[in-house]
């Protein structure tokens, strides 16, 4: 579903946030990346998304080189991946009907096929209720659904959730990470950056562990650990 092959990335002032990262994340899992702030995380995910180039090796998602992506075929790989972030992103002056509708309309789905799946993925995170709502009247908690809903609306095969708990309560926290368990366990491919060590240490899921742009961990069943006490580098 996703690979990595000895990717480097270096932005323009010199600082390397990858290096010879390596792994292969097989359709239907869930993974955490976990590390410090700068570890290379997000790095990982914008450059799945194509947000970033390479700087040196291979990115292979669901089989396609997406390294070698041009901007005309972009917008084709994202139709495939959805994507959840720490601050939700949401529209402004758009209902949470119509920020989750938003998503299909870019990909010029046809209205009855928006009216059928919205709904839906409202429904999903139980939010069916808050349809005609506008964000600011909306808890973090229930944005962060809404975003979620989103991400799912166009049925993904891959799911990108990059800190997706970091502006909410623990309880908040919890009913966001269980309902990306649900969305897993419907054959969705899941990948979690995140800093919650309890979340990551209660779910025992696959976990990949940086510092310093270098994966120094990759197990299943993993915890959060102390990777900058970890002096193993796997590349």
């Amino acid at each position: 579903m996703v690979e990595f092959r000895r990717v480097y990335k270096k932005y323009p002032n010199g600082t390397l946030a990858l290096s010879a990262a390596t792994f292969h994340i097989r359709k239907g899992e869930f993974v955490f990346l976990v590390g410090s702030s700068g570890s290379g995380k997000t790095t990982i995910t914008k450059l799945i998304m194509k947000e970033e180039d390479v700087t040196k090796g291979k990115v292979f998602v669901d089989g396609y080189d997406v390294s070698e992506f041009d901007k005309s075929e972009i917008p084709y790989l994202r139709r495939s991946l959805g994507a959840v972030f720490q601050d939700f992103r949401l529209l402004p002056y758009k209902t949470a009907y119509e920020n989750v509708a938003f998503a299909m309309q870019v990909t010029e789905a046809l209205p009855k096929e928006i009216r059928r799946q919205v709904p839906m993925a409202l429904a999903l995170v139980g939010l069916s209720r808050k349809a005609n709502v506008y964000p600011s009247q909306l808890s973090g908690g229930e944005q962060q659904r809404v975003a979620l809903a989103r991400a799912i609306v166009n049925n993904p095969s891959l799911l990108i959730a990059d800190e997706p708990t970091g502006n909410l309560d623990p309880e908040n926290s919890w009913e966001i990470m269980n309902l990306l368990c649900d969305i897993n366990n419907r054959g969705t491919t899941v990948i979690v950056a995140t800093h919650e060590k309890a979340i990551v240490n209660s779910l025992k899921k696959r976990v990949i562990a940086l510092r310093r742009g270098s994966i120094v961990r990759d197990e299943q069943k993993g915890v959060y650990g102390d990777e900058d006490k970890n002096s193993q580098v796997y590349s």
